[in-house]
C-alpha cells in the first residue's frame, strides 16, 4: 500500500522548474555524505530508495563520483523534482528517477547487482511489515559485498531518547497506528535475518542513527 504520512513528516516547498525543496534534506545532506564517503563502495551502481525531492541524490553523486546513482520515488511530483535537481546539477552519474514502492515484494531482483542501497528517513513512516519487506528486498538487490545504509530516527533499546522524538513518534502513531519509530535492535535483527552482516552503527546529528550492513562476498 501507499501510505500518506502526516504533512509534518515530509515538508517540501515548491521551487522553480518543478523542483521541490525540503529544509530537512538540506540540513542533513552533508552529514550523510560524510558518512557515505567513509563507508560506501568507491565504484558501482547505487540505488536510492524513496529519493524525495532529489536534493540528497545530487549531493551524494557530487561527493561519490565513482558511483552511478539511480533515484526512485512513488510520487510523480517528486520524480519531477528529482529530475529537475539532477538537470540543474549537470552531474553525469545520476539516472532519471524511476517509480518504485520499496515496501512491495519483488523489486529486489529487478534492481539486482547494486554496490550500494541507500535509504534515509523512511522506516518511521511505514509499518513493521513494510519495513521487513523493504529490508528483505534491499538485501536481494545488493551485489556480493554490497552495502545497505539506513539513516533516520530510531528508538534505542525500545526507548525514545529525546522530547522531540517522543512528540514526533506520537504524532505519527496518532495519524496512523501502524507507523512510528522502529527500534534499533529490531531493525538489526531484520537486517541479519535478510542475510546481511552488520558493519557499523553510527550516531548522527539530531539524534539520528545510521545502520550499515553488508551482503556477504560469497
Amino acid at each position: 500500500m501507499t501510505r500518506r504520512p502526516p504533512q509534518t513528516a515530509s515538508i517540501a516547498h515548491p521551487h522553480e522548474d518543478g523542483k521541490l525543496f525540503a529544509p530537512s534534506a538540506d540540513r542533513n545532506a552533508q552529514a550523510i555524505c560524510a558518512l557515505l564517503t567513509a563507508v560506501a563502495p568507491a565504484t558501482g551502481t547505487a540505488l536510492e530508495l524513496a529519493s524525495g525531492t532529489g536534493q540528497h541524490v545530487v549531493t551524494y553523486a557530487a561527493h561519490l563520483p565513482g558511483l552511478y546513482w539511480q533515484p526512485t520515488e512513488i510520487a510523480a511530483d517528486r520524480r519531477t523534482s528529482i529530475d529537475a535537481h539532477v538537470a540543474s546539477s549537470g552531474l553525469p552519474n545520476i539516472a532519471a528517477a524511476v517509480t518504485l514502492n520499496a515496501t512491495t515484494p519483488g523489486w529486489g531482483m529487478q534492481h539486482s547487482g547494486q554496490a550500494l542501497v541507500m535509504l534515509s528517513n523512511l522506516l518511521h513512516l511505514i509499518s513493521d511489515r513494510e519495513a521487513q519487506v523493504l529490508i528483505t528486498e534491499a538485501a536481494i538487490a545488493l551485489a556480493p559485498a554490497g552495502r545497505f545504509v539506513i539513516y533516520g530516527p530510531f528508538m534505542r533499546g525500545g526507548e525514545l531518547t529525546s522530547e522531540g522524538d517522543t512528540r514526533f513518534h506520537a504524532s505519527l502513531t496518532e495519524h496512523d497506528p501502524e507507523i512510528g519509530y522502529k527500534d534499533d535492535f529490531d531493525v538489526l535483527d531484520l537486517l541479519q535475518t535478510a542475510g546481511l552482516e552488520m558493519v557499523e552503527v553510527v550516531e548522527m546529528p539530531a539524534n539520528n542513527l545510521a545502520l550499515i550492513a553488508q551482503k556477504p562476498a560469497f
